[in-house]
């Protein structure tokens, strides 16, 4: 059964068709497009695609552009769009949100694939471990999962990007150019890109040490998206990239969703028992 994954972001549309709806299925065809180019999905991208049997995506922008991608899909194929909402667990991980499904989808999602994606680490031996795991966009956010698949909780933050509109928009006489990462910059450029940067690996470097004394074990770090690469030689603590974090979520959800469904149709009919 192929399976069309989406992702859709503050900035982007990323997707995947996979030739079946299972974790490390083989991956047909993927892409990503800017949001101000969605509409076009179906003229380009899209219409040489066979069609999609399922589809499962997690949106963080609006509903409007929800629909838009909706739009796109209806005009090709047959296929009811599902979106995922953060619940109380799902997929063996547990929700520690005081309001589960206020929680980013996106944010859900990435955290089921990192799970499973841990206890399949080569020398594992089935032993979980707690996990740090960020995700560097247009937003920056920094997750801790312990090591009994419960997310303990995480910071949001703004990526580089809005921190240095933020800046520029709030601060006179600072539209300057993109500068390098530099342990003592010396001209503003370098100042504001250092600054961002460092912002965000404090962050990150400060959840794992908050992991470390909760759990008392060191933490697999892990992070996703598009800036990812940029942090990590800025970083303290090792963290491994994988780009594949939400696409891994969604095929495990979809698995667990339709294993649920077919342990109820195949569970016997209990007829109730009455005293005389």
């Amino acid at each position: 059964m192929s399976f069309l994954a989406i992702d859709v972001g503050n900035t982007r549309l990323k997707w995947a068709l996979f030739e079946s709806a299972r974790p490390g299925a083989r991956a047909l065809a993927q892409g990503a497009e800017f949001l101000d180019h969605i509409d076009k999905l179906a003229e380009t991208a899209w219409s040489r695609l066979p069609a999609p049997e399922a589809m499962l995506g997690c949106v963080v922008a609006s509903d409007a552009v929800k629909h838009r991608v909706e739009a796109q899909m209806e005009e090709l194929w047959d296929v009811s769009p599902q979106w995922v909402i953060a619940s109380a667990q799902e997929a063996g991980l547990v929700n520690g949100y005081d309001h589960p499904a206020r929680l980013g989808p996106d944010r859900w999602v990435a955290m089921i694939g990192a799970w499973h994606r841990m206890q399949a680490l080569p020398g594992s031996s089935g032993k979980p471990r707690p996990i740090v795991l960020s995700m560097v966009g247009t937003a920056v956010t920094v997750e801790a999962i312990d090591a009994g698949g419960k997310f303990l909780g995480g910071y949001i933050l703004p990526g580089h990007g809005i921190m240095l509109r933020a800046l520029e928009s709030g601060t006179a006489g600072l539209h300057v150019p993109t500068g390098e990462v530099r342990p003592f910059p010396t001209n503003t450029s370098d100042a504001l890109t250092s600054g961002g940067t460092f912002a965000i690996a404090g962050a990150m470097d400060r959840m794992v040490q908050h992991v470390r004394a909760h759990c008392g074990i060191d933490p697999w770090c892990v992070m996703t998206g598009g800036a990812g690469w940029k942090m990590a030689p800025s970083l303290s603590s090792r963290f491994e990239l994988i780009d594949s974090l939400i696409f891994d979520g969604l095929l495990q959800i979809a698995t667990h969703r339709s294993l649920g469904q077919k342990m109820a149709v195949d569970a016997p009919l209990i007829q109730p028992r009455f005293a005389l």
